[in-house]
């Protein structure tokens, strides 16, 4: 039996209300809580024994639908009759992206009919998905590579940490469970966390850097991709310090200031610190006089100070003017000063009539002094006493017990009144070993002393009687004291023991070093020119930054030698010490070792010093300056007529004389490669322009003879341009610190003449040039000059109204007779006008005479040939008022013009031999055009040849 029957679809399905689902990622199964079942109402009811059939739809789950944006599920109906269903994902899943999805779903059924109208829907379930991990990430670290610094012997309980990270988005699988030191045998571990920690103390002579490598884990046992290299340093000790500076430092001469410490910085060890204060000392006892200073003499130094009138020098460079110091032991004078020692054996006395015999007041002595500890007997500086009879000290500078005593004995007044005569001062720097600057200024009955520039007061002042009045000469030493031992007493003091030997007139011996030994009339006013005397052309500076310079206090000694540094920011105090500098103004320093100190005191909150920071130590090396090659050229072989050296302007010695200095240096080619094995230094000569301090004109061979000859020059012209002369019979010495262009034209003014020249042939000068005291020397530079007699009695009247002519036409071109000398003859004697036989007898001398002149002649150009080959250029001036000379050509020269004009004049020469009518001055217009076309062809080499044209000569 067929039962079809109709129902209405009158209710809605059913699903719970919420869900919870599980999935793992690369997985499209979901696992619901609860299962996903929709239930209808409207579904028939079945009993097992009934066998009616139903073919309608009402109450079937027709599926499922899902409501939310972008949702990755899918809901599938398993059976519409039982409302079953699942959900799944439409594509894998990452957790990494999106751990969690919350979406809703509902539930609709089949509706009535065919058509399925009236379809009901159920409420709308919320559904939570979690998305299960995978393990699919391994570790990695978060740095590249890890650096740590320790100090050694010290165990921390953390030295660097390292840190990896896990991209998977579970807990289990994201977290890093443990670290791993990798490499073996290493003195530290790691925990957990990734902190890694020495097992022992280090040491940092054992092992200077530790190099780790690290791995990790996370708690799916999966391993770092990349392990991770760790770099542990180990420092030593901390211990307070300046560091960041170099303990060489060099220094280039001309250079200007030398930073010292540009990157200096003070380690302080983290401890609080509240004030710093520290000292820089620059070493430079052992350079010169304490430090370095222009080397020149002392009295071009008082000049160069403004102190330049009367000053007079008693311990000067030994020379042929002044040889009162020749025998004394000195340094030399080359690189620094030139200083003098005394042994207590070498005293000095100064000539007479170099110091006044009566010292006006006021007066200035200045001395540089050396001197230790000494015995208890008096140590003389300088001495002026009675040369006989009665030993009287006029005045004295001496040394007793590290004190500096002044003994000044008044001349005889009307009153017989005690008057001030011993001025005594206790003095540290008296016996210290230092080099001190001393000046005392006189001005009875006041004395004033100055040492190193700092003003004393005498501390004991003891009186006498002025001398009696006497005419013995007095003797003035250095060194020592020159006493009499005829039996009389001193004035001043007892000799205990006399003297034997030569040492028998000297006492009280002087043990030290001295320099620069000075007695000046008038006294030195200017503080000004005290302290230039003193004062050093090295020492230290700095140049304050403006953002520091009221942050730290800064104190210089008097000579620049220390400066102290007071601040309480150590920040601004290491700006400050990065900005103190080495200066030296010298063009040509005295090259070396300064020693440098850095002496530092730290204070912290208690006011105490909590740090102690060792003395930092370096030295400047002052690099051997170029040194300069003072060169002296020009004429250095020339002759006069004789008429000119007995004229009162006499001869110049040095017409076209030339001063030159350059230094050498090495200069690296450039190349297009740094490491170009083909560069090579060149070596480049450069002019330069210094000062000179003296040059000096000695005669070589015997000495001048004041009696018929020598060596003038206009002192006006020389004090103009502040300069000094001196002269004896020996030479000329010039003296004065001043330009090399002022010396050539003094020395351009130096003359030379002999009134009595019958039997002088030649007389030979020698000139040489220094600078800084002898430091640097030039060239000697030797000058001949030879005497023309006249060989024709006969014209010599009508010679001699010729010779201004001839002196004016030298002066201003003379002719190039380079590679010949001239014969010097004897002037011949007056012809009697009477006897013929005197005449014969005349004439024959004279042919004689002629001969010997060829013969010297010869000997002459031999000499000159070897002069040429030596690179010397001679030039000689013919007084031809009886001599005429022809010059031939032995060359062909680039002129042809030249040579044309030489071949005519050589035959005007030949017509005046057959007429007889050559005049002296025709031939000086001939050697005036030969001169003119010689100074056209410089630097071609010649060879000439000198003929005799005895036109004039009469028999």
């Amino acid at each position: 039996c067929l039962i079809i029957s109709t129902f209405l679809n009158k209710h809605k399905p059913w699903i719970e209300t919420t869900y919870h689902g599980i999935v793992t990622e690369n997985d499209d199964k979901v696992l619901l809580d609860p299962p996903l079942i929709a239930l209808d109402k409207d579904a028939p009811l079945r009993y097992a024994d009934s066998f009616e059939v139903t073919f309608t739809k009402e109450g079937e789950i027709c599926g499922f639908r899902i409501h939310g944006q972008n949702v990755p599920f899918e809901a599938v109906m398993l059976d519409k009759s039982t409302g079953e269903g699942v959900i799944r994902a439409k594509d894998k899943l990452d957790c990494e992206l999106q751990k969690e999805h919350t979406f809703t779903i509902q539930a609709y059924d089949c509706g009535e009919g065919p058509d399925g109208t009236n379809m009901k829907k159920s409420h709308k379930a919320t559904v939570h998905i979690q998305v299960n991990d995978v393990n699919e990430y391994s570790p990695v670290f978060k740095e590249k590579s890890y650096k740590a610094t320790v100090i050694e012997g010290k165990k921390y309980d953390s030295i660097v940490k390292v840190e990896a990270v896990d991209a998977d988005c579970s807990f289990q699988f994201s977290q890093i469970c443990s670290y791993e030191i990798v490499t073996p045998d290493v003195p530290f571990t790691i925990d957990k966390d990734g902190n890694i920690k020495n097992t022992e103390k280090l040491n940092y002579s054992k092992e200077r850097m530790y190099k780790l490598t690290v791995t990790a884990y996370d708690c799916g046992k999966n391993r770092a991709s990349e392990d991770v290299l760790v770099k542990i340093n180990i420092k030593p000790t901390c211990k307070p310090s300046w560091q960041g500076f170099n303990k060489r430092i060099e220094y280039e001469p001309g250079t200007g200031s030398l930073a010292l410490f540009p990157s200096i910085r003070l380690e302080t060890c983290e401890e609080p610190i509240t004030s710093i204060q520290a000292s820089i000392e620059l070493e430079t006892n052992h350079i010169g006089k304490g430090c370095d200073r222009d080397t020149y003499s002392e009295k071009s130094l008082h000049r160069l100070c403004g102190a330049s009138t009367g000053t007079v020098e008693l311990l000067p460079a030994p020379s042929s003017a002044t040889n009162w110091t020749v025998g004394l032991p000195t340094d030399n004078g080359h690189d620094s000063d030139q200083v003098f020692e005394f042994n207590g054996t070498q005293p000095i006395k100064v000539p007479e009539g170099v110091v006044s015999t009566s010292l006006k007041e006021p007066f200035t002595i200045s001395v540089w002094m050396r001197h230790g500890p000494g015995g208890r007997e008096k140590e003389t500086i300088l001495c002026n006493s009675d040369k006989t009879e009665m030993n009287r000290h006029h005045y004295s500078l001496y040394v007793h017990n590290c004190r500096l005593v002044l003994l000044l004995r008044q001349d005889p007044t009307e009153s017989e009144n005690y008057k001030p005569a011993e001025f005594h001062w206790k003095l540290d720097q008296v016996c210290d070993k230092e080099w001190h600057h001393y000046v005392l200024n006189i001005e009875f009955p006041a004395v004033a002393l100055f040492v190193d520039g700092a003003s004393f007061e005498p501390f004991l002042v003891t009186e006498d009687y002025p001398l009696h009045a006497s005419k013995i000469e007095t003797q003035l030493t250095i060194g020592a004291c020159w006493q009499d031992l005829s039996g009389h007493d001193n004035d001043t003091e007892t000799v205990s023991e006399p003297l034997t030997g030569g040492s028998a007139r000297m006492a009280q011996y002087f043990r030290g070093n001295l320099a620069g030994l000075m007695i000046r009339s008038g006294k030195l006013e200017n503080k000004k020119v005290i302290d230039c005397l003193y004062t050093c052309k090295e020492g230290l500076d700095v140049q304050l930054p403006e953002e520091v310079a009221s942050a730290v206090k800064v104190e210089f000694n008097p000579n620049q030698s220390s400066l102290t540094l007071e601040g309480d920011d150590i920040e601004s105090f290491e700006k400050v010490m990065q900005h103190i500098s080495y200066l030296n103004s010298r063009q040509f320093p005295t090259p070396g070792i300064r020693h440098l100190r850095v002496t530092t005191t730290v204070k912290c909150f208690n006011e105490e010093t909590c740090i102690s920071v060792p003395d930092a130590e370096g030295y400047v090396m002052v690099l051997q300056p170029e040194e300069p090659k003072i060169s002296l050229s020009g004429i250095d072989h020339f002759a006069r007529g004789a008429a000119e050296f007995e004229s009162t302007e006499g001869v110049t010695l040095f017409p076209e004389l030339r001063i030159v200095s350059t230094i050498t240096r090495e200069v690296e080619a450039e190349a297009e490669g740094e490491d170009d094995p083909t560069v090579q230094e060149t070596v480049v000569s450069e002019e330069i322009m210094h000062n000179l301090d003296m040059c000096e004109v000695t005669v070589v061979g015997d000495d001048l003879d004041g009696d018929h000859e020598s060596l003038e020059v206009d002192l006006a012209q020389v004090q103009q341009r502040g300069l000094e002369i001196s002269s004896s019979n020996v030479g000329m010495v010039i003296t004065g610190v001043n330009t090399m262009a002022n010396y050539e034209q003094v020395l351009h003014l130096i003359r030379y003449r002999n009134w009595h020249t019958e039997a002088l042939f030649d007389r030979k000068f020698k000139l040489v040039c220094s600078e800084l005291n002898g430091r640097y020397v030039s060239n000697d530079f030797k000058v001949e000059v030879n005497v023309i007699h006249t060989a024709n009695p006969m014209e010599h009247v009508n010679n001699a109204m010729w010779q201004p002519q001839f002196i004016n036409q030298v002066k201003h071109a003379s002719v190039d007779l380079s590679g010949h000398n001239l014969a010097n003859t004897h002037q011949a004697s007056v012809v009697p006008s009477a006897a013929t036989i005197v005449i014969v007898v005349c004439v024959s001398f004279l042919v004689f005479m002629i001969i010997l002149g060829v013969f010297r002649i010869r000997a002459a150009h031999q000499r000159t040939m070897r002069d040429q080959e030596n690179g010397k250029e001679n030039e000689m001036d013919w007084d031809d008022s009886a001599l005429t000379i022809t010059v031939n050509p032995m060359e062909t020269y680039e002129d042809q013009h030249s040579s044309e004009e030489e071949e005519e004049e050589e035959e005007e020469s030949e017509d005046g031999e057959e007429e007889d009518d050559i005049t002296s001055a025709e031939s000086e217009s001939s050697e005036d055009e030969e001169g003119a076309e010689q100074e056209d062809q410089q630097g071609t080499s010649r060879q000439q040849q000198l003929e005799w044209d005895d036109s004039t000569l009469t028999y």
